[in-house]
């Protein structure tokens, strides 16, 4: 099955050697978004909150250049620095998603690229 490679300005460029996103019929599989502003490829971190904010509408960004949006996604992976900002998540996620919510992972790591406290992968199926 072909693959098609999914990019858009309204997201950051990928930043190593990776894409955006690959769809493969009519799933995608996006890469992880950190809270770099896409226009000016700085972090977007004052609070944790503009960090969530951030991540999730590099993910919608990412969804829409994809054919789909958020309402399509089956599987969020959420990797935190700190898990006491869990709960933040959840409101926030809230903002982005409505029922019913894809399945998700939250993870704690050690570390993120460039500082982020908070990074999100996603997988997308569009009918």
């Amino acid at each position: 099955m072909p693959r098609q490679i999914i990019h858009t300005d309204d997201a950051p460029a990928a930043i190593g050697t990776y894409s955006q996103a690959v769809k493969v019929g009519n799933t995608v599989y996006c890469s992880g978004q950190i809270p770099l502003d896409p226009k000016t490829m700085t972090m977007n971190n004052d609070t944790i909150e503009d960090e969530i904010h951030q991540v999730f509408k590099n993910l919608a960004a990412v969804a829409k250049a994809s054919g789909g949006s958020l309402a399509d996604v089956v599987k969020l992976g959420v990797f935190l620095t700190d898990l006491v900002h869990f709960p933040k998540v959840n409101e926030i996620m809230g903002i982005y998603f409505s029922a019913p919510f894809p399945a998700r992972a939250a993870v704690g790591v050690a570390s993120l690229p460039r500082g982020a406290r908070v990074e999100a992968d996603m997988i997308l199926v569009i009918e």
